[in-house]
């Protein structure tokens, strides 16, 4: 089959990517770009009220969750591919579109990032430190679950899941540069296709990956609250279906033909064996097909409040854990154990307990017991700066 090259671990012959995430998105919340403050008395806000908090748009936290479980479906599905066609056809189809779903909401929600000392040391407690916490752990974990005591700890070389934090920690350092450029999309886009067909970018910071990607995290940056409304209308929910429809056949019929590991983004066209043309023709399609087939995914995301909207607010935190899981299952060899894994009721099996997982993994508890690594404050860390010490001084007055 197809599946000979996988997308995690190191650079070895061939995958977290808020996700991902988040997108995978950072596990901070976002105000919604739609939130409007509750009626004030005649006159503007009484004396002494305090200002209202800003209220999150539930369409973004359903797009975060329903993205982060497509994101664990499609790694409990990796193993079956081999066997499987129809698997690896669900496989490619949801690849297309999970991370750059992700990404999208990610760029969307970092447009007013700049180089304010608060923002930035939400970007290094957010996502560096959660880097390297998870670096380590993964490593680690490696070593035991796989009996690799040789693996090393590198962070200059994100293993499986963390290079998107390495990625978003880099995308949004140049926020400031794509508001100032003219054309960023089209810019980001040929940054992407000069990746594709350069091998000597190398491992580092896994930057093929980074540079790949790029174009879908400009693109969230490029979009306004009336984009997101027009992809939400009723003639495109029903065009989507089709379109949705079409790309499964599509898939069902590349199967066999294409390797999977154009959609992991972590390779130069060369590196893969092909001519660098084929490259450039690959990253432009499936930018293409990834619009498209996102742009489908969040005309199917509900706009009120739903059971799982809480959930959306600790996307990282399923992309992050649901790793441990994912790994263990191979390096424990579970899918050759368990032939009936790889029969259909046996898919169903593994996709249902990956939902579920992934879906415990954001509540609120997981929050609690595992924000020390995923949000820590590190007051210790920073200098206290005037307007930090002002409000200190209004306290204790």
């Amino acid at each position: 089959m197809t599946n000979s090259v996988h997308p995690h671990g190191h650079r070895t012959p061939l995958p977290p990517v808020q996700a991902p995430a988040a997108g995978v998105p950072t596990p901070r919340a976002h105000p919604s770009p739609q939130a409007t403050a509750p009626p004030t008395p005649a006159g503007g806000t009484a004396k002494g009220a305090s200002k209202p908090a800003k209220q999150r748009d539930a369409f973004f936290d359903n797009a975060k969750y329903l993205a982060i479980v497509l994101v664990a479906m499609a790694h409990s599905w990796e193993p079956l591919t081999d066997h499987s066609r129809t698997a690896e056809a669900l496989y490619m189809t949801v690849y297309t579109f999970h991370m750059p779903a992700f990404i999208v909401i990610s760029g969307y929600f970092s447009r007013s990032f700049d180089m304010r000392p608060d923002r930035l040391k939400r970007l290094v407690t957010g996502v560096a430190v959660p880097y390297v916490i998870f670096e380590v752990a993964y490593t680690f974990f490696k070593r035991w679950a796989d009996d690799d005591p040789t693996q090393p700890i590198s962070l200059l070389d994100p293993w499986y899941l963390t290079w998107f934090l390495v990625a978003l920690f880099v995308w949004r350092l140049t926020v400031p540069l794509w508001k100032l450029v003219r054309w960023p999309l089209p810019l980001a886009l040929a940054v992407a296709t000069l990746a594709v067909i350069s091998p000597d970018i190398g491992d580092d910071l896994d930057l093929q990956r980074v540079l790949q990607f790029l174009p879908f995290f400009v693109l969230g940056l490029c979009m306004k609250p009336e984009h997101f409304q027009l992809v939400r209308r009723r003639e495109v929910r029903i065009l989507s279906v089709p379109i949705f429809a079409c790309a499964l056949l599509l898939a069902y019929w590349a199967a066999p033909r294409m390797s999977s590991v154009w959609f992991y983004r972590r390779d130069s066209a060369q590196e893969l064996g092909f001519p660098w043309w084929i490259g450039v023709m690959m990253t432009l399609a499936l930018f293409g097909c990834s619009v498209v087939l996102t742009a489908c995914f969040f005309a199917w995301v509900p706009r009120r409040k739903m059971w799982f909207t809480v959930l959306g607010a600790g996307t990282l935190y399923g992309y992050l854990l649901h790793g441990f899981l994912a790994k263990g299952s191979r390096f424990g060899g579970w899918f050759d154990d368990y032939a009936w894994l790889h029969q259909p009721a046996g898919e169903i099996f593994v996709t249902v307990v990956a939902a579920t997982v992934v879906t415990l993994l954001c509540t609120p508890p997981v929050q609690r017991v595992f924000r020390f690594a995923m949000e820590p404050k590190m007051e210790w860390a920073f200098k206290r700066d005037a307007a930090q010490l002002a409000r200190e001084r209004a306290k204790s007055s």
